[in-house]
This record gives structure tokens, sequence and C-alpha cells, in this order.
């Protein structure tokens, strides 16, 4: 079977089985938040945080919430981290510098799990399981929450309420995430992932030394890392090393992972506003957008330009060959598509045009079908945009979903789609000037250039993947990636939770002859239209500076 035959295939079942997974997956996640019963389990919980459930909460409230939450998560991954020399199971490690401990509870908290350290000889199975592993849970919960209440808000007649966060957090984590990653994590353990509490273990001598290798709780950490989108490794080698990613079929299972509840949300969001419809025409422009960039990618590493290639069948430079060039682009565009940022290779070694792929996907703002909620919320607001630019044209007053688009929900829109570029060019420029951060860089010229913008756009849009030839351990990249990462995150679901608010506030609007319609075919493509010319504008001049211009002069 030839390479790209067996890519092909990869994706075909792939589509089979996210198609599968689609209906009852969504439609269960949609009963899940409208639920009004809650579980015993759930009930202890609301116990122990003091919170009432049943409250409903306009959007300030509902903000508050949200922050909260994650400044506290925050302070207790820090201290973890801080406190791990004296804790047990700690493997000998010692404490995290405070630099680090900042970037990593950051990275952790915001959804990106960017890692300038090497896991395995940093992290004991206290920071790891009882800190990293359960911010992977309540991250991603974090972000289905945020989704969930824009969808009320569109569903919502002139109450202004978009439900409890507290209630949206716990359901997301106890009836979502924990039981499909303890399935996960059960067929990763029969694929060849680990699953213990070992210490470190001398396997082998060799030229010059030994290697010492320490387990974990490996494959639990693993389900819910491309689950929830999160993508932080236990080893610094990734969804590379076998322990993590044993082989063709469990990366194929971690794709299925990574993509399963993105899709599955355009489902929920058409059940609970009423019109499955709605949602397929979400699904269809993330699908539209995730199919042609795995093509493109796909496309890139195969091309034949010299010897090397043709003999290795590609550019297989950087890949593993347990996954060759299918798996790994397959791999490569799922995770910069979404907000996962795991690797099953190293993107620095990608074409000059494969490694302009990557970081475009994550520079589309990561929505097809992107991450665990933020998926869903960045898209819907690039509708919310698509629809105002379609009301212009036609000199309507935009609406969508039987809400008016007026001036203050397109303000909200366009400081929402602003801001992540606005961090990721403007760290990337200053990086660039200062003398400093440039001696990171392993690379000189077009390569050079693109680990810094990769860093930050990395860190700004929540996906945690680098190039791999950069040393971000530094006090410069860990502070100011930290921030990137923590306003990358947090300054959005402002405008997001806003203009949930402020739709939810409105009273419907009945459909007319002259209404768009929002559910067809010829919107989605006007979708797919806007995002690309939004981020090509956006992000055009510096990707010339870097892997385009790498990738013409190869």
């Amino acid at each position: 079977m030839s390479p790209v035959l067996a890519g092909v295939l990869q994706v075909l079942a792939l589509v089979v089985a996210l198609g599968l997974a689609y209906r009852p997956l969504g439609d269960y996640m949609a009963r899940v938040y409208t639920s009004p019963r809650h579980l015993r389990a759930e009930k202890w919980i609301y116990r122990a945080i003091g919170a009432d459930p049943d409250t409903q909460m306009r959007w300030p409230a509902y903000l508050r919430g949200v922050l909260a939450f994650s400044a506290v998560s925050v302070l207790f991954l820090y201290l973890l981290q801080r406190l791990q020399g004296t804790l047990p199971g700690s493997l000998g490690f010692s404490s995290i510098d405070p630099d680090q401990a900042f970037n990593t509870a950051a990275s952790f908290v915001a959804n990106t799990n960017w890692q300038s350290y090497y896991g395995e000889q940093a992290m004991g199975h206290v920071v790891q399981t009882g800190g990293l592993a359960v911010q992977n849970f309540v991250s991603a919960a974090v972000g289905i929450a945020v989704a969930v209440a824009l969808v009320r808000g569109f569903a919502a007649t002139r109450s202004g309420e978009l439900g409890n966060f507290w209630s949206d957090l716990v359901r997301g984590t106890v009836r979502i995430l924990l039981p499909i990653a303890v399935v996960g994590a059960l067929v990763l353990v029969a694929c060849g992932a680990i699953q213990n509490f070992s210490g470190i273990h001398e396997v082998g001598q060799f030229t010059g030394g030994s290697q010492q290798w320490n387990g974990g709780a490996v494959a639990s950490q693993e389900a819910i890392k491309e689950l929830g989108t999160n993508g932080g490794g236990y080893f610094n080698a990734n969804s590379a090393h076998p322990f993590e990613n044993p082989n063709g079929l469990s990366n194929l299972f971690e794709i299925f992972l990574i993509l399963v509840i993105p899709f599955a949300l355009t489902r929920t969001f058409g059940r609970m506003v009423g019109s499955l419809k709605q949602g397929y025409a979400i699904l269809a422009t993330m699908g539209v957008i995730w199919l042609g960039f795995t093509a493109l990618m796909m496309w890139t590493e195969f091309s034949h330009h010299g010897p090397a290639f043709e003999i290795a069948g590609g550019a297989m430079e950087g890949k593993e060959n347990r996954f060759g060039v299918s798996g790994s682009s397959i791999f490569a565009v799922a995770t910069t598509l979404t907000s996962t940022g795991a690797v099953n290779s190293f993107h620095s070694s990608y074409t000059g045009l494969g490694g302009g792929i990557t970081m475009l996907g994550m520079q589309l703002g990561e929505i097809a079908p992107g991450g665990t909620g933020s998926g869903l919320y960045g898209m819907l607001i690039m509708a919310v945009i698509a629809v105002f630019i379609a009301g212009l044209m036609v000199g309507r007053t935009p609406e969508y979903l039987g809400k008016k688009i007026g001036t203050r929900e397109i303000k909200l829109a366009a400081c929402y789609i602003l801001v992540t570029p606005a961090l990721v060019l403007c760290f990337t420029a200053v990086a660039m000037a200062l003398p400093t951060p440039g001696n990171s860089m392993t690379n000189s010229g077009a390569h050079g250039f693109s680990e810094i913008l990769y860093a930050y756009t990395s860190g700004a849009n929540n996906n945690g993947s680098a190039f791999a030839g950069l040393n971000a351990d530094t006090q410069w990249f860990n502070t100011t990636i930290g921030l990137a990462m923590l306003l990358g995150r947090f300054l959005p679901m402002v405008f997001v939770l806003a203009l949930a608010g402020s739709l939810a506030e409105q009273k419907p609007v009945p459909a007319t002859v002259g209404t768009l319609g929002t559910h067809k075919p010829l919107f989605s493509g006007m979708l797919v239209a806007t995002i690309m010319i939004i981020a090509g504008l956006t992000y055009f001049p510096a990707l010339a500076l870097g892997p385009l211009a790498e990738g013409l002069a190869s």
C-alpha cells in the first residue's frame, strides 16, 4: 500500500468514526446542559464549594465565576510546583523555578499546555496527576461552559440569563470529560501506553553513560490531554514517545479524541437553539477547512523535491517511522486546527510551507473544529462577522438565529477577533527587536523568525505546540508567553460572554423572505471565505517573512 493511499484511508476512517459519534455525543451533551437534575456526586461538589447550581447568572456574574475559578487554579498549580521538592511522590525532583512555575501554571489553566521543560526530568507524580492532569479536565470544562453560555444567549428571550457557571463546570467534568477519558485511557493501555506510578529506572548502558526513564499515569493523562484539547505531554517527546503513543492504531485513536467533542458540539448547538440545520452549517464550515488543510499538508509533505525525499517517500525528517508522513500530517493539522498542541512529530522539521500550514491553522483562531468549547464560540463569533458583512452587502440589518447584530454586538465580535492577533504580532515584534530573546533561536533567517512567531502564535491562541527549535526556558519567554496565554484565553472570553448577555436580552426577530438563510451552503461558503480573508489580511505580512519565504526559497 502506498503511503498516500494509507493517509487517505486514515482520513476516511476518522470521518466514519466521527460520524458515528456525532449524533449520540452531541445529543447527550445537549441533555447534560439542559437537564434540571443534579447527580448525587455533583450535589456533594456544590456543597463543598458553597455554590447554588440553580441560580441563574447574567453575563457579569458568569464571567466572575470563570475568572475567580481560573485565578485560584493558577495560584494552586503555581504553589504545587514551588513546593514539589517537599512533597511525596516527587521522584527526587526539586521545586520548579518561579518563572517556569508561573509559565506552567498559566499554560495548563489556560488550556494551552505549553511546556518549556522536560516532563520526565522535572515533574513528579504529584504535580503530574494532582496538578496538571486535574487542570486538563477543568480547563476544558471551562471552555465548554463558555461556549454553552453563548449558545444560551442565542436561544434566550429577553432574560439576560446564561445559566450557572458552577453547574456547567461540574457537569462538563463529571458527565462528559471524565467518563469518556476513562474509556479512552483503557483503550490506550490496550494499545500499549503505560499506566503506573513507578520510579526512575536505568534502562541500559550506552557509550558515555546510561539512560533513565520514569513511569507514570501516562495513559490517563494522554486520554484527557487529547479529549480536552490540552496537549501537554508526560514526556518531552509528547505523542511521539512510545509510552504515550505506541503505534499507528493509538495514533489514529488520539486524533479521534482530539476532534470528537469539538465536532459534536455543533450538534449540541443546533439542538439547544432549536435548529439542527444551523448546527450542520457550522459543522460543514469546520469540516471543509479541516479536510482542506489536511489535504494541503499531506501534499506539501509528500512532494518530492530532491533525492532524500524520493528515497524516504516524503519529508520524513522529524517524523516517527511508526506514523510516517500521513499519520504525522493528519495529527499536525488536527492539533493546530484545535487548541490541542500535542505533537507526534517536530513541526520545525516540516517543509517551509508545511510549517506555515501549522501556523495558519492556529492563526485562524483554531476553529476548525477548534478546542473543546473555544472552537464553537470562536466559529459563532466568525458567523456573526459573516452575517454583518452579508447585511452590508444587501443593505439589511444583519440577523443571526433571530437576533439582530447591532452596533454593540459587532463591536464585541470585532474586539474578539482583534485581541489575539494583537498579542501575537506585538510580542513577536518586541522579541525580534530586543537582543536577548534572539539568542534562544536555534536557526537564523526565515526559519529562526518562524520559531518566535510560532511560539507566540501557539501561546496566545492557547495551542501549546512548539516549533521545537526555540529555547523557551528563559525568564523572557517564560514570562511573556505566560502573559500571552492568560490574556489570549481570558480576554476573548470577556467579549464572548458580554456578547452572549447582549443577545440574551433581545427578543427574537421573526424570519422574513429577506432573512439570510444561515443554514444553507451559501452561508457556509461565505463563512469559510470570511475566516480565510480575515486571517490572511491579519497575518500575511508575518507569514511572508517566515514560512512563505522559507518555502519559496527551497
